[in-house]
């Protein structure tokens, strides 16, 4: 029987090797509370051309992680890619987000499922090469009652053509309801209106028909106080929605930037300048 004292000793050094070991870089990796995987929205890469990554989370049941404002507290996902020469990452394009939390703290963000897309840029001297390894260090904060901090190395691997991409049917249907939860082009006949009072701000919207509601989230952080009530006021061919000043808004703004939410699917991007009154 080998000696129990040795044994000890062999499984202490194993385990120590074990957590010097660097991450592994994987398709998908796990998360607090939730997974991470990074898709692709073509089956292959080509020189001059665009394309689009996926960041595919799933949650949970009753945790959420955050929007690029996250509200009152928390952390958006923040990723750093690793790309070979010839080829770029873009921004996250954020899908419109839920109001999450309690009546006195409210934040901004996603739970169950959310797929966030980046663009994947390739130059036209890109070379045709047998593969290119995308990579993603990503780090994450998932929050219910408490927060928990993750990070994830997430990487794939895509050939490189010079024929035109073709789309990756297993994933098609991932993009197309990524794509239709982005808020959208407000519509060129729409107009809006932000008139500044002593604590609010009043966004005047003008659509042409009555909307009976609406929610505003504001994409810079500390203007708005995120857990007031928005007060809407519909007219006949839109409403007034007011929005308390936050706290710790400390100078002036000179435009009002967010994602309009008018009813569930159908949100835009308004971007307004500030009126005094």
């Amino acid at each position: 029987m080998r000696n129990p004292i040795e044994v000890v000793r062999f499984f202490s050094r194993l385990m120590m090797i074990l957590i010097l070991l660097p991450e592994a870089w994987a398709s998908a990796a796990s998360i607090p509370h939730g997974t991470v995987e990074i898709v692709a929205e073509n089956q292959w890469i080509a020189p001059g051309s665009q394309t689009y990554l996926g960041l595919n989370f799933q949650l949970e049941k009753g945790w959420h992680i955050y929007w690029v404002n996250p509200g009152d507290s928390g952390q958006p996902p923040r990723v750093e890619w690793h790309l070979p020469a010839g080829l770029s990452a873009g921004e996250i394009e954020w899908p419109a987000p839920r109001r999450l939390g309690t009546s006195t703290i409210v934040d901004f963000g996603y739970d169950n499922s959310v797929m966030l897309l980046v663009s994947l840029n390739a130059s036209s001297a890109l070379p045709a090469s047998q593969a290119a390894k995308l990579g993603a260090e990503l780090k994450v904060l998932v929050c219910r009652e408490i927060c928990i901090p993750g990070k994830a190395q997430i990487s794939l691997s895509l050939p490189i053509k010079s024929t035109p991409p073709e789309a990756d049917a297993r994933s098609s249907e991932l993009f197309t309801a990524a794509r239709n939860s982005l808020p959208r082009k407000a519509p060129r006949e729409w107009e809006f209106n932000v008139s500044e009072q002593k604590d609010s701000f009043v966004l005047t919207a003008k659509l042409g028909r009555r909307a009976e509601r609406a929610t505003f989230f504001p994409l810079e952080e500390s203007q708005v106080d995120n857990s007031a009530p928005q007060k809407i006021v519909p007219e006949a061919t839109g409403f007034q929605l007011t929005l308390r000043k936050s706290d710790q808004l400390l100078k002036p703004i000179q435009r009002l930037k967010g994602v309009l939410e008018l009813s569930a699917g159908q949100a835009y991007v308004i971007d307004v300048a500030l009126h005094s009154q």
